[in-house]
C-alpha cells in the first residue's frame, strides 16, 4: 500500500488548486449577489468561456474514455478533482463527460445522445424518483405501454437534477406491472426520451440554491429504438448510476469542509474577545481540532471508494459509507464554523449561511442517511461484508 498521491496525481490537484483560486473563488460575491435577486448563478457565457479554460487546461472530461475526446484520468483522480472544486459554491463542473449509463447505448444512441452530450451540444438527466417512490424504488408507478412500434408513457418524477435544463431524460418506467409487482426489481425499463417528445418540467423551489424538477409524463409517445439497455433490465441501470454518484457526494463535502475549516481558522485568529484571540480559546481549539480529524477520515472513506473502483471492484458498500459519513461530517463542520463566526456567520455578509443549506441536502439526495445505514448494515449481517477485512 502507497498511502500518498502519485506525482501525476499531485500535479492535478495543484493544477485544478489553482483554476479554483484564480477563475473561480473571485466570482464567489457575484454567485451570491445573482442568486439572491433570483438571477441564474452564471451566465451561459461565462460558465462557456470557464469550460473553454478547464478544457484548453487538459480537464475535458475527467473519465471520459479517451476515444470521446476525454482525459480519461480514473475515479481517483475524480475524487481528487471534486474535492477540489468543490471548494467553491460557484456552479462549475468540467465539461466533456456524461451520464455513465449513456456509454450502454447502441451505436445509434451513442451518436445521437451521447456524443452531443460529451460536447456540450445537449443536457441529459436521469429520473427514477417519484412522489411515492424516492428510496424506495420498488414503488415505481411510471408506466410505459406498448403500442405497436412505440411505448406510451405516463406518471410523474420528483426532484430531478437537471430536470429543468435537459434537452431528454433517461426515465425509468415499468413496462411489465405482474413482474414488477412480483419482484420489486424486474419489470421496469430505461427509455431515453426527448424533451420535444412531449415531457414537461415543473421547478421546485427548496430551501437551497438547488432547483431541482417534477417531470409530468401525459401520454408521451418514444419510439422502441429509444430503449437503453435491455427491456426490463431499467432496474439495474437505475442502481448503477445512483451508486456511481454515491461516493461523489462525501468528495464534495471534503472539499467544502476544508475551504469552511480554513475560513473558521483564519477568523479565530483574527477576532478577539476579552483581549485575546478566540482561537486561543480551548472551546474554539477543539471545534477545530474536531473538524480536522473529522476530514481526514472521510477523505480516507472517499479515496478508498474511488481506489476500489479503479481496480474493477464493486465499491457499493464503501460507497455508501462514503456517501454517508461525508455528508454527515460536512454538516458537522459547517455547523461548526457557524458557530465559531457567531452572529457574523449566520448573516448573509459571508457565504457560510449558503454551505450550511446546501449541506443539509447532502444527507437527502441520492440515498437518505438511513436508506446507507440499511445498505451497511444488511451487507454486515448477510454476511457479504465481513468485519475486520479490507474494503
Amino acid at each position: 500500500m502507497y498511502l500518498r498521491l502519485t506525482d501525476e496525481q499531485k500535479m492535478v490537484q495543484e493544477t485544478i488548486r489553482k483554476f479554483v483560486e484564480n477563475e473561480l473563488i473571485p466570482l464567489e460575491n457575484e454567485v451570491l449577489r445573482n442568486e439572491r435577486e433570483g438571477r441564474p448563478s452564471l451566465s451561459p457565457a461565462k460558465l462557456e468561456e470557464l469550460q473553454r479554460k478547464a478544457k484548453e487546461s487538459g480537464f475535458w472530461g475527467i473519465n471520459t474514455p479517451s476515444e470521446y475526446g476525454g482525459a480519461d484520468l480514473g475515479q481517483m483522480m475524480q475524487a481528487i478533482v471534486s474535492m477540489e472544486v468543490a471548494k467553491t459554491f460557484v456552479p462549475f463542473t468540467f465539461g466533456g463527460s456524461a451520464d455513465n449509463i449513456l456509454y450502454y447505448g447502441n451505436e445509434e444512441q451513442k451518436e445521437k445522445y451521447l456524443i452531443p452530450t460529451i460536447n456540450g451540444e445537449k443536457k441529459s438527466c436521469f429520473a427514477m424518483t417519484e412522489p411515492d417512490a424516492g428510496s424506495d424504488t420498488q414503488n415505481i408507478k411510471t408506466t410505459a405501454v406498448k403500442d405497436r412500434d412505440e411505448w406510451v408513457i405516463n406518471g410523474e418524477k420528483t426532484f430531478i437534477t437537471g430536470g429543468n435544463e435537459a434537452d431528454f431524460v433517461m426515465v425509468i418506467a415499468v413496462t411489465d406491472k405482474e413482474r414488477h409487482q412480483q419482484t420489486g426489481r424486474e419489470g421496469v425499463t430505461c427509455f431515453i426520451v426527448d424533451r420535444d417528445m412531449g415531457w414537461k418540467s415543473e421547478y421546485i423551489d427548496t430551501m437551497g440554491e438547488w432547483g431541482p424538477a417534477a417531470l409530468i409524463f401525459d401520454n408521451v409517445r418514444v419510439p422502441e429504438e429509444n430503449i437503453l439497455g435491455e427491456l426490463h433490465g431499467g432496474y439495474n441501470l437505475g442502481l448503477e448510476w445512483i451508486g456511481f454518484a454515491r461516493w461523489i457526494v462525501g468528495a464534495r463535502a471534503i472539499g467544502a469542509a476544508e475551504r469552511l475549516l480554513q475560513m473558521a481558522i483564519d477568523y479565530s485568529k483574527e477576532r478577539k474577545t476579552f483581549g485575546r484571540p478566540i482561537g486561543d480559546r480551548q472551546a474554539i481549539q477543539w471545534q477545530i481540532a474536531d473538524s480536522a480529524i473529522e476530514i481526514e477520515a472521510a477523505k480516507w472513506i472517499v479515496l478508498n471508494a474511488a481506489f476500489t473502483l479503479d481496480q474493477g471492484e464493486d465499491n457499493r458498500h464503501i460507497a455508501s459509507m462514503a456517501k454517508l459519513y461525508g455528508s454527515n461530517m460536512g454538516n458537522r463542520v459547517v455547523d461548526r464554523v457557524m458557530q465559531i463566526h457567531g452572529g457574523m456567520g449566520y448573516t448573509r455578509e459571508l457565504p457560510i449561511e449558503r454551505w450550511y443549506r446546501e449541506a443539509r441536502l447532502w444527507r437527502i439526495y441520492d440515498g437518505t442517511d438511513e436508506i446507507q445505514r440499511m445498505i451497511i448494515a444488511r451487507n454486515l449481517l448477510k454476511g457479504h461484508v465481513k468485519v475486520g477485512q479490507f474494503i
